[in-house]
C-alpha cells in the first residue's frame, strides 16, 4: 500500500503511543501477539503433523513395502513363480519374500512377544530403513545357519539383551508327542541392534535370514508373503492391478492404504481439525484489531476532522488506518512465522525442557509410535498460512477505515 508523504508522517504518528492512547496501543499489541501466537502455532502445529505422516509412511512403508502379496492360508508355496511375475510387472521397483510370525521370546527369566521377521540376506543388506539405523553389532554378521538375529532397540530394553547375548525364540507349533505338543525352543546371538524409530517396531522385531527363519517355523521353502514397492505409492491400486488378476486365484494383494487405513485416516483428520482450530486464533486476532482501531478512529475523530477540512480525500484516510491495520497483522504474521521457525529447529530441547518442567513425558512412544518428534514444513502450506492470516488482518481493517472516511467534518467541528 503506497501511501502519500503526508499520509506516512500521519501513520507513524498514530501507530506509536501518546499520552492518553496507552489503552490503545494495548489493544493493538494484544493484536499482534494474537497474530503472532496463532501464525506460529499454525506453522508449528502443522510443521509437525506434516512430519509425523512422512516419518511413519517412510518407516513404516520403508519396511512393510507399498504392498503385499500373501496367499490364501498365510503360505506361498510357489513364491518364486510370484515373484517373477511381480518383479515383470510395469513400475514395481522390488518384490521381496518375507515371513513374519508372531512368537515369544526369552532371556534371563524375562518372557517378550515378538514378531520374528525372515527374510533374504541380500535384502537384509539393501533394506534402507535397517541400514543406518544399527545401533549396536552388525547386520553383516547374519548369514543362513549362523544362528545369529538383530532385534530392535526397545526389545532389546525390555529383556535386558545386548550384543553378544543368547535369545530363545519359542514356537508353540512344535513337535507332537503321546504327551501333546511341544514348542520348539531355539537359541539364538544377537549380532546387532537396530532403532528404526517406531515404538511398536522396535519393541518387536527379531529379523533373521529366511532359511533360519523357515527352519524355525518348520515351513519347509514356503515363504508368508511378497512385499512389492513402486514408483509411485499413491498409485499403488493402479500399477498392481494387473497382478491382482494374475494372482487372483492363488493370492490377494493388499495395498499400504488397506494395511494402515485407520492410522492415515485418523491422521488426516486430525490434521484439518488441527487447522480449523488454530486459525481460530487468527481470526481472533483480526476482532482485535478492529476494536483496537475502532478506538483509534474513536479518539482520532476530531484530526480526521480537520484533516478532511484542509482538503485531505476520503481515500487517504482510508489509506491511513487500513496500513495501520495490515502493519499490525504483517508484522505479527512474519514474527510468528519466525519464532514457529525457531521452536521447530529447536524442537527437541524445547520438549525436554518441557518434560522436566512438568515432570510428565510429554512424548511417549508408546503413545506417539515415534521415538523422537519430526518435523517436515511445508513451503506451500505455510505460504497459505501467511497469506490467510494478513487477508484476515485486511478484512479486519476496512470498517473502521471506512468509518474514519466517513467522517463529516461538519457535525465534528460544529461545537469545537
Amino acid at each position: 500500500m503506497i501511501l502519500r508523504s503526508y499520509e506516512r508522517a500521519i501513520f507513524k504518528r498514530y501507530l506509536l503511543p501518546h499520552r492518553g492512547e496507552g489503552f490503545i496501543f494495548v489493544a493493538a499489541a494484544f493484536s499482534f501477539i494474537a497474530v503472532m501466537l496463532g501464525v506460529a502455532a499454525l506453522v508449528i502445529v502443522m510443521s509437525v503433523m506434516n512430519g509425523v505422516r512422512a516419518d511413519l509412511f517412510d518407516k513404516i512403508v520403508g519396511l512393510n513395502g507399498h504392498a503385499v502379496i500373501q496367499g490364501y492360508g498365510g503360505r506361498l508355496d510357489d513364491w518364486r513363480d510370484v515373484l517373477k511375475q511381480a518383479k515383470a510387472t510395469p513400475n514395481v521397483v522390488s518384490a521381496t519374500p518375507l515371513i513374519e510370525q508372531p512368537l515369544l521370546t526369552t532371556f534371563n527369566g524375562r518372557v517378550e512377544a515378538v514378531l520374528v521377521r525372515g527374510m533374504l540376506v541380500s535384502d537384509i543388506r539393501r533394506n534402507d530403513v535397517l541400514n543406518g539405523k544399527v545401533l549396536q553389532g552388525n547386520l553383516n554378521a547374519l548369514t543362513p545357519g549362523s544362528s545369529n538375529v538383530a532385534i530392535g532397540s526397545e526389545l532389546a530394553r525390555n529383556i535386558g539383551a545386548q550384543v553378544g547375548s543368547d535369545i530363545t525364540i519359542i514356537n508353540p507349533a512344535g513337535r507332537s508327542t503321546p504327551f501333546g505338543t511341544v514348542p520348539r525352543q531355539i537359541s539364538y546371538r544377537v549380532a546387532a541392534i537396530f532403532e528404526i524409530g517406531v515404538y511398536d517396531f522396535d519393541k518387536a522385531y527379531v529379523v533373521m535370514p529366511m532359511e533360519d527363519a523357515q527352519l524355525l517355523l518348520l515351513t519347509g521353502d514356503q515363504v508368508g508373503m511378497i512385499e512389492v514397492k513402486t514408483t509411485d505409492p499413491d498409485k499403488v491400486g493402479t500399477i498392481l492391478a494387473p497382478l491382482q488378476e494374475k494372482l487372483a486365484a492363488q493370492a490377494v494383494v493388499s495395498d499400504w492404504r488397506s494395511m494402515n487405513s485407520s492410522l492415515f485416516e485418523a491422521l488426516t483428520i486430525e490434521r484439518v481439525a488441527m487447522f480449523v482450530i488454530l486459525s481460530l486464533i487468527i481470526l481472533v486476532a483480526s476482532f482485535n484489531i478492529i476494536s483496537s482501531l475502532i478506538m483509534l478512529v474513536r479518539a482520532k475523530t476530531r484530526d480526521m476532522a480537520i484533516l478532511r477540512t484542509m482538503g485531505a480525500p476520503r481515500d487517504a484516510v482510508l489509506r491511513i488506518f487500513m496500513a495501520i491495520g495490515l502493519s499490525i497483522g504483517v508484522a505479527g504474521t512474519l514474527v510468528g512465522l519466525a519464532v514457529g521457525f525457531s521452536l521447530l529447529y529447536f524442537r527437541q530441547g524445547v520438549l525436554r525442557g518441557a518434560e522436566i518442567i512438568t515432570g510428565q513425558p510429554l512424548w511417549d512412544p508408546s503413545i506417539r509410535f515415534l521415538t523422537e518428534l519430526p518435523s517436515k514444513p511445508d513451503p506451500a502450506e505455510i505460504i497459505g498460512i501467511a497469506i490467510m492470516a494478513v487477508v484476515f488482518s485486511f478484512l479486519a481493517t476496512l470498517y473502521p477505515a471506512l468509518k474514519a472516511a466517513n467522517t463529516d467534518p461538519v457535525q465534528v467541528l460544529r461545537y469545537d
